[in-house]
C-alpha cells in the first residue's frame, strides 16, 4: 500500500483550496490499482477565519457542502482519504474541527472531532491562539477498520497528550493519521521529536500531514516537515517545506515484528487511559 500526504498552504479562499487538492490528486504519482491512502492537513479548505466564516463554510449532521466536495473526490479519484479537517456545527454555536475519513467510493467511514483545543500563547506573529472561542471539542477516540489495518484519527495539538495515542492503540490501531497546521514556532522545537515519541510508544505508523508556509497575506506561519514514522520511530519520509506529496509504501510485516519483539502494551502496568 502506498501512503500519501498532501502539504498544503491553504487560506480563507475555499474555491482556491478545493482546486489545488482536486489538482495535486489529479496527479498524485502512484501505480495503477495500487490502494491508496491519502492523509490531507488541517484546515485543508478553511484556513484562518473566526466564527463567522467558519459558521458560514460548516456543514451540520454530516451534511455540508465541504463534506460533500470531499467525499466525491475520493470517489473520483479512488483513494482511502483521510481528509483534513472542516468546520461542523456544534449545538452552543461553535464547531467542530472534525476530520473525515472516505474510502475510495466516497463513501464515509467515520469521523474524529479534535480533542484538545489550541488555547496557547506563542512567540509569533500571531501570539495568541484560542481556538475554544470558535471550535467546540470533540468527545470519543476514532480507530477504523479498513482493508490495509486500522487506522486511529487525531489532530495538530493532540499529539502533546499521550494517553490520546495510547488509546487508540489500546483500540487497535496500526496507523494513526495526525492532520495539522503547527506553527512555526512550535513545530521547529517540538514536531518531528514529537511524531517520533508518539510512534514508538504505540508502536504505529505516524502520518503527519501538515500545512506550511506564510497564509493569509503573511497574517501565520506553520511549520511543514510533513512526514511519515514508522513503528520503530525512523522517518521513512518526509517533505520540509514547499507544497506537495510525501509518499512511502507500507505494509504491516515490519510493525508486527517490533510488536512481538518488545510487547510493551502487555507490560504496561498503568490503568488504560480513559477519556473526561
Amino acid at each position: 500500500m502506498q501512503i500519501s500526504l498532501l502539504q498544503c498552504q491553504s487560506s480563507r479562499d475555499v474555491k482556491a483550496n478545493l482546486a489545488f487538492v482536486d489538482s495535486q490528486l489529479k496527479d498524485l504519482p502512484r501505480e495503477a490499482n495500487e490502494p491508496q491512502l491519502v492523509v490531507l492537513p488541517e484546515c485543508c479548505l478553511l484556513f484562518g477565519g473566526h466564527e463567522s466564516l467558519q459558521l458560514e463554510y460548516a456543514g451540520s449532521r454530516h451534511q455540508g457542502e465541504l463534506k460533500n466536495a470531499l467525499a466525491s473526490m475520493a470517489k473520483k479519484y479512488q483513494v482511502y482519504f483521510i481528509a483534513g479537517t472542516i468546520p461542523m456545527r456544534a449545538d452552543d454555536g461553535r464547531v467542530f474541527s472534525r476530520c473525515y475519513f472516505f474510502d475510495d467510493h466516497g463513501v464515509t467511514l467515520g469521523h474524529y472531532d479534535k480533542l484538545h483545543l489550541f488555547d496557547v500563547d506563542v512567540a509569533d506573529g500571531t501570539k495568541t491562539y484560542r481556538e475554544s472561542d470558535t471550535f467546540h471539542p470533540g468527545d470519543h477516540i476514532s480507530v477504523i477498520d479498513t482493508p490495509f489495518g486500522k487506522v486511529g484519527l487525531a489532530i495538530c495539538y493532540d499529539i502533546r497528550f499521550g494517553d490520546l495515542f495510547r488509546a487508540l492503540r489500546l483500540a487497535g490501531a496500526d496507523y494513526i493519521a495526525l492532520p495539522s497546521a503547527f506553527t512555526k514556532v512550535t513545530g521547529e522545537a517540538h514536531w518531528q521529536v514529537l511524531l517520533q515519541a508518539r510512534a514508538i510508544e504505540t508502536q504505529c505508523y505516524l502520518l503527519g500531514a501538515g500545512q506550511w508556509g506564510q497564509h493569509n497575506e503573511g497574517s501565520r506561519e506553520t511549520w511543514g516537515h510533513s512526514m511519515i514514522v514508522d513503528p520503530w520511530g525512523r522517518v521513512i519520509a518526509k517533505k520540509a517545506a514547499e507544497c506537495g506529496w510525501v509518499q512511502a509504501q507500507v505494509d504491516l510485516t515490519e510493525l508486527r515484528r517490533i510488536r512481538q519483539q518488545m510487547p510493551v502494551i502487555g507490560h504496561n502496568r498503568f490503568m488504560e487511559p480513559q477519556l473526561k
